[in-house]
C-alpha cells in the first residue's frame, strides 16, 4: 500500500512576483501527476494550505491568493489542513490522523523547498515517518534581494533548491523524481 501524499502549499499566492525568480516551472504539474496516481490507488492524500499572519504577504487571507492551485484542488473527502508556520505538523491534526490511519510512509512535494517542504520533511522524519521527497514536484525562489545577508551574488533559485534537497537527502528523506515514484 502507498503511504500518504502530502501536498504542501501549492497555492496561487506563489505566483506573486514578490518571491523573486523561481526554479522548476513543472513542479505543480508533477505534483498533479502524483495526486492522480494516489487517487487512482485510493491512497491517503493531504492538502496543506499556508495562511500567513504576516500583513501584506501573498499568502495572507486578506490578500486573496491563498487558494490551492486548480491542478491540485482537493476532492470531497480529501483533508485540507491550514497552518501559519512552516511545519504541516504544528497546530494541525496531521500526525494524529496519519497515526490513526496506520500510515508510516509519506511522499512529500510542494512549495517551497527550503521552507515549508523542508521543515515538514524534517519534522516527519523526526516523528518516525519514512519520507520520500519528490524533488521535481517542489520549487524554490530567490527571495527578496534585501534579505541577502552576505557580500556577493545571492544564490539562484536552483542553487537554493538543490542545497535544501542535499541537506534532507539521506538523513530526513529519500529524494527522488516524480517518474521514479510513479514507476
Amino acid at each position: 500500500m502507498l503511504g500518504a501524499l502530502i501536498l504542501i502549499d501549492i497555492q496561487e499566492g506563489f505566483d506573486d512576483p514578490v518571491w523573486g525568480t523561481r526554479n522548476n516551472p513543472e513542479a505543480e504539474a508533477n505534483a498533479a501527476r502524483l495526486l492522480t496516481h494516489w487517487r487512482a490507488q485510493n491512497a491517503p492524500v493531504f492538502h496543506i494550505q499556508h495562511m500567513s499572519i504576516t500583513p501584506g504577504s501573498p499568502l495572507n487571507p486578506d490578500g486573496g491568493l491563498v487558494a490551492l492551485k486548480s491542478m491540485v484542488s482537493p476532492r470531497e473527502g480529501e483533508p485540507v489542513l491550514t497552518k501559519d508556520v512552516n511545519s504541516a505538523f504544528i497546530a494541525t491534526n496531521l500526525e494524529k490522523t496519519l497515526r490513526k490511519q496506520g500510515v508510516e510512509d509519506l511522499t512529500i512535494c510542494g512549495l517551497t523547498t527550503p521552507h515549508c517542504v523542508s521543515t515538514t520533511t524534517r519534522m516527519a522524519a523526526n516523528l518516525g515517518f519514512d519520507v520520500t521527497l519528490v524533488h521535481d514536484a517542489c520549487a524554490a525562489f530567490t527571495g527578496n534581494a534585501d534579505h541577502n545577508w552576505r557580500d556577493g551574488a545571492a544564490p539562484t533559485a536552483e542553487e537554493i533548491h538543490v542545497s535544501a534537497l542535499d541537506q534532507l537527502n539521506g538523513e530526513f528523506a529519500t529524494v527522488v523524481a516524480t517518474d521514479q515514484v510513479l514507476a
